[in-house]
């Protein structure tokens, strides 16, 4: 819950804590940033600082407020959460934020209201929610987490502040990963190589037994695409299936692996590989494809991340994807 421990996000941190001390806060703020990139720690820390009892640019940690924030427990801040798992209703938002938030606080000076996925949320709910930002009380706080900002409507969008999470520093994760997280740097390069700037994504590598099964498997299905008959299709599409929650990090380290391949073609270096354990399967893909073969399996993961995110059908997206990576 404190500012201070987070890694990055310099801006955003400097942002929030100079609205703190100028007394100038916003009732509405939009985080914005990919998956894991740190927007619901950056808003555990403000939420934590603006209801801290000691009234600093810090929480505490130790009032009667930041132990309930702790806890999940705090009466002025609520977390909006929804039933279907791909969209926000309207009666969702008038329910939890819209009717509530004109309650006054029960014991800290501000009401909070944190809806994480707020692009999820669908035409109407955008609505509803915008007559309040309009128009909010002076102690009432909306904070937004997307990512997916074009989901947004610009009416909306308009009348909050935006903040965009960056990618951080490569040495101050190899730093957290190595000192903190106890990795060694072999371990870490290779996280660090697959997270691109986003630390949450890194910390989830190192620490989670599924992410090691999510790599296992996209090497088992691209080493083999090529020579898979429909049978062999159709036991990757079930074994994808298996995967389904952590889809957008299986088609990262889709698209990772044809970017080994298209660097070992240009430069031959393995040094720059990700999946260095795999030289000699990528050398030969290498070897038998062009680069405009590599470059167009690329663009059709890009383009089957597109479709999913506007929920087109998993199992049809992801088939078309296999058929398109073998054919191509």
């Amino acid at each position: 819950m404190y500012f201070k421990n987070i890694v990055g996000h310099e801006d955003i941190i400097k942002h929030f804590r100079s609205s703190i001390e100028m007394n100038k806060i916003s009732h509405a703020y939009i985080i914005n940033g990919e998956v894991d990139s740190g927007k619901k720690l950056l808003t555990k820390a403000f939420v934590a600082a603006l209801q801290c009892e000691e009234a600093g640019l810090e929480a505490c940690g130790t009032c009667k407020s930041c132990l309930k924030l702790a806890s999940g427990n705090h009466p002025d801040v609520t977390v909006v959460t929804h039933e279907k798992p791909n969209v926000i209703s309207v009666e969702e938002i008038r329910e939890k934020v819209v009717e509530p938030i004109y309650t006054k606080p029960y014991e800290s000076k501000y009401k909070i209201y944190v809806i994480p996925e707020a692009h999820l949320m669908n035409v109407q709910a955008q609505n509803a929610l915008l007559k309040t930002i309009e128009e909010p009380p002076e102690y009432g706080i909306i904070i937004l987490l997307t990512s997916n900002l074009s989901r947004m409507l610009e009416t909306v969008l308009s009348r909050c502040i935006v903040l965009n999470t960056k990618p951080i520093r490569e040495r101050d994760m190899l730093e957290h990963l190595v000192k903190s997280l106890g990795l060694t740097e072999e371990k870490a390069y290779f996280c660090l190589d697959f997270a691109q700037g986003n630390l949450g994504k890194a910390i989830k590598l190192a620490t989670n037994s599924e992410y090691v099964q999510v790599i296992d498997s996209v090497v088992g299905v691209l080493k083999k695409i090529q020579d898979m008959d429909v049978d062999d299709l159709a036991s990757a599409l079930e074994q994808i299936q298996r995967f389904k929650m952590s889809i957008n990090d299986y088609m990262d380290l889709m698209m990772m692996w044809y970017r080994d391949v298209l660097m070992l073609k240009v430069t031959g270096n393995i040094d720059k590989l990700l999946f260095k354990g795999e030289y000699s399967t990528m050398k030969k893909q290498a070897q038998v494809h062009s680069y405009k073969a590599i470059e167009d399996k690329i663009d059709a993961i890009a383009r089957a991340k597109q479709r999913l995110d506007v929920n087109a059908n998993f199992d049809v997206t992801m088939e078309l994807l296999l058929l398109t990576l073998k054919e191509i």
